[in-house]
C-alpha cells in the first residue's frame, strides 16, 4: 500500500469510527419518567429505554453528583430511597428524610422541604415516594416518622387541605389507642384514584401495634377504608388466633410496600409476622393474615383472595418487598400472574385473580418448638418451583477454607446449635437461621421484564437465633434488674455489650451512656422512641427506672422488682448475631451474595452470578466472594441489569441475557438503594443514591447521576 492508498484508507477508517460513535451517542430517545416506587404499580423495576445498551454500556460516565445533607460521619445514617423522576425532575430523601427536588439533567436543587417532626419521633427509613395529581396540583406523598406527608411537587410546600396541615398521623385510625406507640411507614402506598393506600412498620417486641392496611383520601387525608390484619370478631380469619388478639396482638403488617394492578382494581399486600417475632406462646393458631400476599378491591378494602407463604411464623420470614404482577407463559397460556419473593429465597407464582399456585406448594412437615408454651405450626409450605435463590443448609463444602481458624469456628460452631432444616424453630442453644434474617430476598426487590423472567439479588450470610429463659424472683439491685430489661426490650438492636449494630444502618452505641445523657432525658427517650427506636412506654415505671439504673450505672437500690413482671413472655431474644468468623467474614465459604435470573415461565433458574467482591481478602480458587446487598436491581430494554447494593461501594451493569458483568463504577459509599432510570432531553439517565451506613460501612448523602 503506497503511502497516498494509506492516508485515503485512514481517513475513512477514522472517519467511519467517528461517524458510528457520534451517531451512537447522539441517538436521541422519548423523554420517559420513573413515575413510581420501584419504577411503576406492577413493581417490576423495568425500563423500555435503550439508548444505554450491551454495545455501549462501558461509555457510561458520571454526570453529576448531589449531596443531599445529614449523612452522619460514624456511618450511623443511610438513604434506600429509590427516587421518581418525573418530566426530568428527580424526587428523593435524605438521611435525615428531608424531600428534594432536583434538575434530573445538572444535578441542580430546585427545593427541599423538613418535615415537622420532633426529635423524639425519629425518622426511621424511607424507601421511597407516591404522586398523585398533575401540574401546579401535582403532590408528592410520603412519611416520615409517624406522619403521612403531602407536598406540592413544584414548590416544596405542604398541602395544607390535606390531613392537619398537610400532615395525617398514622397513629389515629386503628381501631385501637396506640398513640404512645411506635408505628412508621418506611415504603410507600400506592395511588388507586383519589384512594392512598399504605401499610406500616411497628414494633417487633413489645408495645404491639396491629399493621392493619388503611387508604385515605389523597386529597383530604381522611381515612376512607381499613383492612384488618389481625381480624376482629366475626371477620375471616379470627379463629386463628386467640379471641382477644384483636386488641391485644400486633404486627402482621406490611412494611415492604405493595402492588396495584389500577385495570382490575385490585391492590397485592405482602404482610410480616406477628409481634413479638420469635414467641407466640401468646398467639396460638396459624395468624392469619400474617405472612400472607393479600388481593384486595382497591376501591373498598375488601379481601379478593390470601396466600400465607408461612404460618405462625417465629423466624421473622416477613414478605419483604412488593410482588411482581407479570405475565408468564404456562401450560401454553399467558397468564396475569403475581410472584412474590421471600427472604427464605422461594418465589411464590400465583395467579393474580385467583389466588391459585401456578406451581405446586406442597404442605412440608417442620420440627417443632421445644420452648416453654410454644406451638409451632406442624407444616411449611415449598413452591415445587422454582427452586430457592440461595442456600439453604451448610454442608460439608460449605465450610470455609480460607483459613484453618475460620473452619474450626464454623465446625465448633454449628456442633452446639441445631440446624439442618430451614424451619428449625428458636432455641436456648441457638439457631442456624439460613437465609439469615435479611434474606435471601429483601425489600430491594426483585425486577422483571415483559417476557416473565425475574432478575433477583441475595446475600448468604447465616445467622444464629438464641432464646434466652427469663430468670423470674425478686432483685434488689436495680441495675440488675434494669440488665434483665434491656436484655428482653433491648438486646436485639443494641447488642449483648452496648455497642449498637448496624442492623438498621443507625442503632447507636450505649457504652458510657451516662456522659451523654441525664435520667429524665432518658426516660423521655424511652417513653417517645427515637429515630428507628420504637417507644417503650409500655415499660411500667419500675422497669424504666430499673433500665435506666443499668444503662446509667448508677447504684440504686429496691426490693420489689421483677424483670418478669415487666416482660410477658417466658423468653428474650438474643439478639440478632450473623454467624461469621474471629476474621469478621461468614463462617462459610462463598458466594456471600448472588444476582439470579428465574424463568418464571419454567420455574427454572436460567443463571447465577456473584454479586461484588470483598477485596481485602484472597481464597483460592475464588475469583469473587460476593457481599451481603441491600437495595434491588433494574432492568431495561437494552438488555442491561443495573444494581449497586453491594458493600463494596460500586454500581453494576449485566447483561440480563448471561449474567456477564459488563459495566462498574465506584460510588461515594455503597449503594444500599434501587437505582432508577429515565430520559430527558434526547438523553438517558442511570440515578442512584449512595448513603451507605449499613453493616458497618460508611455513610454519605450522596445521589449520582451517569449517562453516554
Amino acid at each position: 500500500m503506497n503511502k497516498a492508498t494509506k492516508h485515503i484508507f485512514l481517513y475513512f477508517l477514522f472517519s467511519f469510527i467517528f461517524i458510528t460513535s457520534c451517531s451512537d451517542r447522539e441517538k436521541a430517545t422519548p423523554d420517559a419518567d420513573w413515575s413510581g416506587y420501584q419504577g411503576g404499580n406492577d413493581r417490576n423495576q423495568y425500563s423500555d429505554l435503550d439508548q444505554i445498551n450491551t454495545s455501549n454500556v462501558t461509555r457510561l460516565k458520571e454526570v453529576w453528583r448531589y449531596d443531599s445533607g445529614d449523612s452522619d460521619t460514624t456511618g450511623k445514617t443511610q438513604i434506600q430511597c429509590n427516587p421518581l423522576i418525573i418530566d426530568g425532575i428527580i424526587y428523593g430523601t435524605n438521611p435525615a428524610l428531608k424531600l428534594f427536588a432536583l434538575d434530573g439533567v445538572t444535578g441542580k436543587e430546585l427545593w427541599k422541604f423538613h418535615p415537622l417532626i420532633s426529635d423524639e419521633s425519629g425518622q426511621g427509613a424511607n424507601r421511597g415516594l407516591t404522586v398523585y395529581g398533575a401540574g401546579d396540583q401535582m403532590c408528592i406523598i410520603y412519611t416520615s416518622g409517624a406522619f403521612i406527608y403531602a407536598v406540592n411537587a413544584k414548590t416544596g410546600k405542604l398541602v395544607e387541605t390535606f390531613g392537619d396541615g398537610g400532615k395525617v398521623d398514622l397513629h389515629k385510625g386503628l381501631d385501637r389507642n396506640v398513640d404512645s406507640l411506635f408505628i412508621v411507614s418506611n415504603s410507600p402506598g400506592v395511588i388507586y384514584k383519589d384512594l392512598f393506600i399504605v401499610g406500616s412498620r411497628v414494633s417487633e417486641s413489645i408495645g404491639h401495634v396491629p399493621g392493619h392496611i388503611r387508604a385515605y383520601d389523597a386529597r383530604t387525608g381522611v381515612q376512607k377504608w381499613i383492612f384488618h390484619t389481625i381480624p376482629h370478631p366475626g371477620e375471616e380469619g379470627y379463629d386463628t388466633w386467640p379471641k382477644d388478639a384483636y386488641i391485644k396482638s400486633g404486627g402482621a403488617n406490611a412494611w415492604s410496600g405493595m402492588s396495584l394492578d389500577e385495570k382490575r382494581g385490585m391492590v397485592f399486600v405482602p404482610t410480616g409476622s406477628a409481634s413479638f417475632d420469635f414467641y407466640g406462646g401468646d398467639r396460638e393458631g396459624q395468624n392469619l393474615f400474617s405472612n400472607c400476599v393479600i388481593a384486595l378491591d382497591a376501591n373498598t378494602g375488601k379481601k379478593i383472595w390470601h396466600y400465607q407463604t408461612v404460618h405462625h411464623d417465629v423466624w421473622d420470614r416477613d414478605n419483604p418487598a412488593p410482588p411482581n404482577l407479570v405475565t408468564v407463559t404456562h401450560n401454553g397460556k399467558k397468564i396475569d400472574a403475581v410472584a412474590q419473593i421471600t427472604k427464605s429465597s422461594y418465589v411464590f407464582l400465583f395467579n393474580r385473580e385467583t389466588g391459585e399456585p401456578l406451581f405446586e406448594v406442597n404442605e412440608v412437615p417442620v420440627p417443632q418448638s421445644t420452648l416453654e408454651g410454644e406451638k409451632t405450626w406442624p407444616t411449611q409450605p415449598v413452591p415445587s418451583k422454582p427452586r430457592p435463590f440461595a442456600r439453604h443448609e451448610i454442608t460439608e463444602k460449605d465450610l470455609p477454607i480460607r483459613s484453618q481458624e475460620a473452619r474450626q469456628f464454623a465446625i465448633d460452631k454449628l456442633a452446639q446449635i441445631q440446624k439442618g432444616n430451614q424451619f428449625q424453630p428458636p432455641s436456648e442453644e441457638g439457631t442456624l437461621l439460613f437465609p439469615g434474617f435479611d434474606g435471601g430476598g429483601e425489600w430491594g426487590g426483585a425486577a422483571a421484564d415483559p417476557d416473565g423472567i425475574m432478575y433477583i439479588n441475595s446475600s448468604e450470610m447465616p445467622w444464629i437465633m438464641t432464646m434466652n429463659k427469663v430468670i423470674k424472683g425478686q432483685q434488689e439491685d436495680m441495675a440488675t434488674i434494669g440488665k434483665n430489661v434491656y436484655n428482653a426490650a433491648c438486646i436485639s438492636c443494641h447488642g449483648a455489650n452496648l455497642e449498637g449494630s448496624n442492623l438498621y444502618g443507625n442503632v447507636p452505641s450505649l457504652v458510657n451512656l451516662k456522659d451523654r445523657i441525664d435520667k429524665p432525658q432518658l426516660i423521655k427517650t424511652l417513653k417517645n422512641g427515637k429515630g428507628v427506636m420504637p417507644s417503650f412506654g409500655t415499660l411500667s415505671e419500675n422497669a424504666l427506672n430499673a433500665l435506666s439504673a443499668y444503662l446509667l450505672q448508677t447504684e440504686e437500690k429496691d426490693n420489689n422488682k421483677d424483670v418478669a413482671a415487666t416482660w410477658p413472655y417466658p423468653y428474650t431474644f438474643g439478639g440478632y448475631k450473623r454467624f461469621v468468623a474471629p476474621d469478621g467474614l461468614a463462617a462459610i465459604n462463598p458466594p456471600w451474595g448472588q444476582l439470579s435470573a428465574i424463568d418464571l415461565n419454567l420455574g427454572e433458574i436460567k443463571w447465577q452470578v456473584t454479586l461484588g467482591n470483598v477485596d481485602s481478602i484472597k481464597i483460592a480458587g475464588v475469583a469473587q466472594t460476593g457481599t451481603e446487598n441491600y437495595g434491588g436491581p433494574i432492568v431495561t430494554a437494552g438488555n442491561l441489569i443495573f444494581i449497586a447494593a453491594t458493600t463494596d461501594s460500586k454500581i453494576r451493569a449485566f447483561d440480563k441475557s448471561t449474567g456477564k458483568e459488563l459495566w462498574s463504577a465506584k460510588l461515594p459509599a455503597p449503594g444500599f438503594s434501587t437505582p432508577a432510570t429515565f430520559s430527558k432531553n434526547g438523553k438517558q439517565f442511570i440515578v442512584t443514591a449512595a448513603g451507605g451506613g449499613k453493616i458497618g460501612q460508611r455513610s454519605s448523602g450522596y445521589y449520582v447521576a451517569y449517562a453516554l
